[in-house]
């Protein structure tokens, strides 16, 4: 599956927002807003998990290669991924709400 099919917008389940695709040639897969994300991945990319819980941001990490990252902890199983912080996009993450 290409960025591109990814790279698409989306309503947050857990906020409501409309949420745009990124415009920094990434693409997103959390809301910018709440920060909360979708269980689709076993694997980074690979869209397999039969889970589809709320992945719920519990803690921001600064990674010195990668910059600022959400991690998030699933909702139905607990699963722990880390996402990198979406920066100078039209709709940039409010992840300093999350940790002020």
């Amino acid at each position: 599956m290409s960025k591109k099919i990814l790279n698409t917008a989306f309503q947050c389940e857990q906020c409501g927002a409309w949420v745009e695709p990124l415009t920094n040639g990434s693409f997103r897969n959390h809301c910018p807003y709440c920060l909360f994300s979708k269980h689709m991945d076993d694997k980074p990319g690979d869209r397999a998990s039969f889970c589809k819980g709320l992945m719920e941001p519990v803690e921001v990490y600064f990674h010195s290669k990668k910059g600022y990252q959400i991690v998030h902890r699933c909702t139905s199983c607990g699963k722990i991924h880390k996402n990198i912080v979406a920066e100078n996009t039209v709709q940039e993450d409010d992840f300093l709400s999350f940790i002020c």
